[in-house]
């Protein structure tokens, strides 16, 4: 990609506070940006070969919106968790095992996007995030749930295409979690804690392809409970 494509790129951004330049084969990040580190909202490095996050990114004060999904990214810089106003954070599709210490400093942070990595479990920082709206952590090597996700904000989590096969039951505890995806694990359903039936706050639990048959969840106590939550749920989007 030629400087003067670049520069053209920053104009426009240094205008719109947005900058998106995808599938372009970058292999780091532009240190141009630096030069807009005050105005820029939105930042879209999709589709590129990025394989480093520079420390920079903490600089970004007004960011509002990052996507590095399809990257080759291993791992985040601890500046990233400067990020005050970021609601919006994309990283599907990367190589990144665990999350900045910090994490939980991101106060903002609503959606956060981790499908497609190699992390191995639910990471706790999660669990300071108090405005977190959704969770994608689907299709990565997590085989547990533990107990510290009784904390979790989120009114969706979804854990599709792990390989689950514990659950803890304090994911019952959390206050607004509405959706539960546990498409595609390796639950028992022995291992399925009855309280996300009987006790919780989930109104759709998906958990197709697991080591069990739906008729059966159908069968266990607290199975009625759930489908008024569902019912009533249906009832108020249709």
């Amino acid at each position: 990609m030629g400087n003067s494509a670049l520069k053209a790129h920053l104009e426009t951004a240094q205008k719109t506070g947005v900058f998106q330049l995808t599938g372009k084969g970058l292999s780091e990040f532009p240190e141009d940006l630096q030069k807009l580190a005050s105005n820029l909202r939105t930042i879209d490095l999709s589709s590129n070969k990025i394989e480093i996050l520079t420390p920079v990114i903490g600089k970004f004060s007004v960011l509002k919106s990052l996507s590095l999904n399809n990257n080759k990214l291993t791992a985040l810089p601890e500046e990233l968790c400067k990020l005050k106003r970021l609601d919006t954070l994309h990283l599907n599709g990367n190589h990144l095992r665990q999350l900045p210490a910090g994490f939980g400093q991101l106060s903002a942070l609503k959606t956060l996007s981790l499908s497609g990595n190699q992390l191995r479990t639910v990471p706790t920082q999660l669990c300071s995030l108090r405005h977190l709206d959704v969770v994608d952590l689907s299709k990565n090597q997590i085989q547990s749930v533990p107990d510290a996700v009784g904390e979790l904000q989120a009114i969706e989590l979804n854990l599709n295409q792990n390989q689950i096969s514990q659950i803890s039951v304090q994911i019952s505890h959390c206050p607004r979690l509405k959706v539960l995806r546990l498409e595609e694990n390796c639950l028992e359903l022995s291992m399925l804690p009855q309280s996300i039936l009987s006790d919780s706050q989930i109104s759709l639990l998906a958990v197709e392809g697991n080591l069990f048959e739906i008729k059966k969840l159908r069968e266990l106590e607290g199975y009625d409970k759930y489908m008024e939550r569902f019912t009533a749920t249906k009832k108020k989007f249709a």
